[in-house]
């Protein structure tokens, strides 16, 4: 684990916070591999390329993919519009212990390795 993340999640809001360490330890399950870091601010896990990120606002924490328009469009939970990334918006704590997230993050893993 990363000083930089956690120092930087030890600054945030309690409610904030309990969501993006939960988050943070379903990332370090999922995909151990993946390598933490800080980017632009925010908790980014990198493999060969960026492959997951935590944006961090007031009210609930984005769980990011780098490469998200290419993750299943079956998975309902995932926004965005941009040319690669989208997101899971996680509003609590229970809410970032669903199990779709950690196959999210798996699948991201296998779309930076090029599987």
């Amino acid at each position: 684990m990363d000083p930089q993340v956690d120092a930087l999640l030890r600054d945030l809001d309690r409610s904030i916070r309990l969501i993006a360490e939960e988050l943070r330890r379903l990332v370090h399950r999922a995909a151990p591999q993946l390598r933490e870091s800080v980017k632009w601010g925010v908790p980014v896990w990198i493999g060969r390329k960026n492959v997951v990120c935590l944006m961090l606002y007031p009210d609930h924490v984005n769980l990011g993919f780098f490469q998200g328009s290419t993750l299943g469009k079956s998975h309902k939970e995932i926004e965005g519009t941009g040319k690669s990334l989208r997101h899971v918006k996680v509003r609590s704590v229970a809410d970032a212990r669903r199990p779709v997230l950690a196959q999210l993050v798996r699948e991201a893993v296998r779309v930076d390795s090029g599987a």
